[in-house]
C-alpha cells in the first residue's frame, strides 16, 4: 500500500488473474465515475498491432511482457482521473510493480475455479492452454506481488459486477478525496 496525495487527481488501477473481473468491473467504475478508462490489451494492441496471444506467438513470452510493460507506462501517464485495467501477469516484471507503486491499486481476487470458469473463451489470452494447473500455480505465485501493490482487495467470487464496483467505491472515496467531492458525499 502507499501513500496518496490527496489533493492529486486519482489514478486508479486495477490488478488481478484473468478472470477475476478487471475488464467488466473496470467499465462499470468507469461508468460510475465518469473516468476515462484504459485496458491494458487495448493499449498493447494500440501499439503493437497484436493482441498478447499474437505477441507470444510470433515473438515470444518475454517480449509480450515487454509490450504490457510499455502498455502499463503508457496508460500510467494519461491525464487523470483515469482507471487502467492492468494485465494479469503486470505484476511479474520489477519495472511494472514499482510503477504500481505511485497509482491506488484495486486487486480483484477470485478463486482458481472461479478464474478458470470466467477465463475460458477468451482467445486472446495465451495462457489458458495449461487450464486449472497452470492458472492455480500462476495465482499463487502472484498473490505476494498483488498484496504487495494492492491498496484495496476485494473478493468477486460469487458476487456480481455491480456489487463489487459498489464496494470499491465505499473504499476508494477514504482513498480518493476528488471522488468524494466529485459525488458529493
Amino acid at each position: 500500500m502507499t501513500a496518496h496525495d490527496p489533493n492529486e487527481a486519482c489514478r486508479v488501477v486495477i490488478v488481478g488473474m484473468m478472470g477475476s473481473g478487471k475488464t467488466t468491473v473496470g467499465k462499470l467504475l468507469a461508468e460510475a465515475t465518469g473516468w476515462a478508462r484504459y485496458d491494458n490489451d487495448q493499449l498493447l494492441d494500440s501499439l503493437y498491432g497484436m493482441t498478447p496471444k499474437q505477441l507470444v506467438e510470433a515473438r515470444g513470452k518475454t517480449q509480450m511482457r515487454e509490450a504490457e510493460d510499455a502498455a502499463l507506462a503508457v496508460g500510467l501517464k494519461a491525464d487523470p482521473p483515469f482507471i487502467l485495467d492492468a494485465a494479469a501477469g503486470t505484476v511479474l516484471s520489477a519495472a511494472s510493480l514499482e510503477a504500481l507503486r505511485g497509482p491506488i491499486v484495486i486487486w480483484l481476487k477470485a478463486s482458481p475455479e472461479t478464474l478458470l470458469n470466467r477465463a475460458v473463451g477468451g482467445a486472446h489470452r495465451p495462457w489458458l492452454d495449461g487450464g486449472e494447473g497452470w492458472i492455480r500455480a500462476a495465482a499463487a505465485e502472484r498473490q505476494a506481488l498483488y498484496a504487495s501493490v494492492a491498496d484495496i482487495e476485494v473478493e468477486t467470487d460469487d458476487r456480481s459486477p455491480a456489487l463489487v464496483v459498489q464496494e470499491i467505491l465505499s473504499r476508494l472515496r477514504g482513498l480518493c478525496p476528488a471522488l468524494k467531492r466529485q459525488v458529493g458525499q
